[in-house]
């Protein structure tokens, strides 16, 4: 993984002629999932695998241009069936997020976490709340009601992300030239990384695929399991919940 990822980085400052002409750089990578007798384990009960894994390049310099906000409908948390959905959830930093809520019952959506901490309180069928997540980050999304119920919204400040699928892939699209920090976020996994300098990927000008190789995860537990409520206590188990 050290090697590989230095070596991309040399491939984009040396391969690239300075005489072509500016323009936007697909960046590509594969996602792998590292084993061993002390992770087996942990990949099993928490269903690690390749898909779901959010990269995102954010420019290392502030006074790098960045595009507009693409146009984008209204992003919801819709709860449904005692499940949020989408489950993982990725907004620009200053968004509106809509947590409508569609059970025949009430929902208490709450989250404690430094991404973004707030308490929607008690509401009920057919009525929605919403919550601007103005700083980025992680939030991990709970119902106070329902332990089964969790989701994750990441806001970021940069548009050049992707999320790979089953088959591990991801591609960022239309990256100007520049200077860019790696940032790879899992539910159930965590990036194995090398030195600090290699979380630096350097976009010269030109046209084609910048490929980045593998970046190897590491199964890890999900912090959506086992949570307290909103108080900071287990849920009480009710025999006969009314809904």
């Amino acid at each position: 993984m050290r090697s590989s990822l230095r070596w991309t980085i040399a491939y984009c400052t040396t391969l690239i002629g300075p005489t072509l002409l500016a323009q936007g750089v697909d960046v590509s990578a594969r996602i792998v999932m590292h084993t061993d007798k002390r992770t087996a384990s942990t990949a099993q009960k928490t269903n690690s695998s390749v898909a779901n894994v959010v990269v995102w390049l954010s420019p290392t310099r502030a006074e790098d241009p960045k595009p507009a906000p693409a146009v984008h409908p209204p992003y919801r948390l819709l709860q449904k069936d005692k499940q949020f959905h989408p489950h993982l959830l990725v907004v620009p930093t200053g968004t509106n997020v809509e947590f409508p809520n569609a059970d025949p019952f009430f929902h208490n959506v709450f989250s404690l976490f430094n991404g973004k901490r707030f308490d929607l309180g008690l509401y009920e069928s057919g009525t929605s709340r919403s919550v601007r997540f103005d700083r980025e980050g992680i939030s991990y999304i709970f119902c106070n009601i329902h332990p089964e119920m969790g989701a994750v919204v990441l806001a970021l400040s940069t548009p050049y992300y992707a999320v790979s699928g089953a088959d591990g892939l991801i591609t960022i699209h239309d990256l100007p030239p520049g200077s860019y920090r790696m940032n790879v976020w899992s539910e159930n996994a965590a990036w194995l990384h090398g030195s600090e300098t290699q979380h630096v990927v350097q976009i010269g000008p030109g046209a084609g695929t910048v490929r980045l190789g593998e970046i190897t995860m590491q199964p890890t537990a999900s912090p959506l399991g086992n949570h307290k409520n909103k108080f900071g206590e287990d849920y009480r188990p009710e025999p006969h919940p009314p809904y």
